[in-house]
């Protein structure tokens, strides 16, 4: 084994909960204990404790953690009083003096939650996965499990998108948004990782503390395959973990309130492309959503190439869902600040929840799982003359696919056992398309460890 996959330092713990596991009835106690001593949830819980408990770690590639603390090992064990949480050869550096790190241990529990609730409620069956209503239903429910929603609050989350690998400039600029964003109150959700992902929080923290705002949520959504390549960012204080990457976009969307993006790579267009889609459709037409892209000066030809993909592909009317703000913090909050005022008059308008968007159309094709192996991805119809919210579904699955041979496990083993995906459509599209991807890789917004190595073969 080379250096960079050294054994590190680790610890041995036992770790008793806070907050959502800390109260238990037995019978959810023997459910919880008998879930984890599952061979597929043990693995999936390990991979996501092993990510939470590396956080600030500079691991680029999921395997290499695993490689370094391959001794790893967590155990849900059955008290008295609740459940209690056996770690051997932890990574040392979740600790302090031999106690863990209280926001670490927060996360944690959070992934033993999460996890928990997917696989006792939602694989259990407790829930209608053959209709939309009943998806959004177990969306709704994994969220409220969580804690995740607040009532009797006037809408004021922010979703903020962008890539992991992004500029120090970049990263910069949206620490300044996001400080703009929590002089005027509003609260952060992101994808919970690092770069445009933290740089929002990180803002928000310095005016939030300014403004005295006493209980400010920094709300990182993910998925277990995510989590487990890409580790939370520090200030996240309420983590959730969705079963599948389809009910991570529909959580955001249904939680959140506005939505600012930033440069990213594929998974930010994956994330562009999936709203969209939603915004396209007839029957959300007049809804209030407001959608901001923006970066720096530097990043002005980027946005320009996002806008030309998007308008070719789905037309100029999709063009109309969203701004272009360049270099402009300030111009940022005061339109997502502006934008909160017409969603709390349309909600009101419309006697909808101001913690969870009910009224929006969410078609069922944007809410069945996609699992991106060879032959999913070829059958992929990307064609004109679809209905357009359609056509964006198949898109955001195309740049989903992309995603899983960049980052996650299995896809990254299909493409090393079969090769690049292929990626079938119109020649026009094909070629925006790859043009979007080639631009992406050569400003490293898709570089992982090492040189990148496209996951994909775009075909005319």
């Amino acid at each position: 084994m080379s250096d960079t996959c050294a054994p590190l330092p680790t610890v041995n713990a036992r770790i008793s909960p806070r907050g959502g596991l800390d109260i238990l009835s037995r019978a959810e106690i023997a459910r919880l204990t008998d879930a984890s001593q599952d061979d597929d949830l043990r693995e999936t819980l390990r991979r996501c404790a092993l990510a939470v408990l590396t956080v600030g770690s500079d691991f680029g590639d999921p395997r290499a953690t695993s490689a370094r603390y391959r001794d790893f090992a967590i155990e849900v064990q059955q008290m008295d009083r609740g459940i209690r949480l056996e770690l051997k050869n932890a990574p040392a550096i979740a600790f302090v003096d031999g106690e863990l790190i209280r926001g670490v241990a927060d996360l944690l529990f959070a992934v033993v939650r999460d996890i928990a609730y997917t696989a006792i409620e939602v694989q259990g069956g407790q829930f209608d996965a053959e209709t939309s209503e009943g998806l959004t239903s177990t969306v709704f429910e994994i969220l409220r499990n969580a804690r995740a929603m607040r009532p009797h609050q006037d809408p004021n989350l922010v979703v903020c998108w962008g890539g992991h690998s992004i500029s120090s400039d970049e990263y910069i600029y949206t620490k300044k948004v996001g400080y703009e964003l929590g002089l005027r109150g509003l609260d952060i959700c992101t994808g919970c990782g690092p770069g445009a992902m933290k740089g929002p929080m990180k803002g928000a923290t310095i005016a939030h503390a300014k403004q005295r705002h006493r209980s400010p949520r920094y709300i990182g959504m993910t998925e277990p395959g995510i989590i487990a390549a890409e580790s939370p960012n520090p200030i996240v204080n309420q983590l959730v973990i969705m079963p599948d990457i389809e009910k991570r976009l529909e959580g955001f969307v249904r939680l959140g309130h506005g939505f600012v993006v930033f440069p990213g790579g594929v998974g930010t267009a994956e994330e562009i492309l999936y709203l969209l889609g939603i915004l396209l459709h007839p029957d959300n037409a007049g809804a209030p959503f407001p959608l901001v892209f923006t970066g720096p000066k530097a990043s002005t030809a980027y946005f320009e190439q996002i806008d030309r993909f998007i308008r070719l592909a789905l037309g100029d009317e999709a063009a109309k869902h969203y701004s272009i703000i360049v270099d402009d913090p300030v111009a940022v909050a005061k339109a997502m600040k502006d934008g909160m005022r017409k969603v709390r008059e349309h909600r009101i308008a419309n006697r909808d929840a101001f913690f969870f968007n009910w009224s929006l159309k969410i078609p069922f094709a944007f809410q069945q799982p996609f699992e991106p192996d060879h032959a999913a991805m070829a059958a992929l119809d990307l064609h004109f003359g679809r209905p357009v919210h359609a056509l964006a579904a198949d898109l955001r699955r195309a740049f989903s696919g992309i995603v899983a041979g960049n980052v996650k496990e299995p896809g990254m083993r299909r493409i090393e056992q079969h090769g690049p995906f292929e990626i079938h459509g119109d020649k026009a599209i094909m070629e925006s398309l790859d043009d979007l991807l080639r631009a992406f890789v050569e400003q490293r917004r898709m570089k992982m460890s090492g040189e990148y190595r496209p996951c994909y073969r775009v075909v005319a």
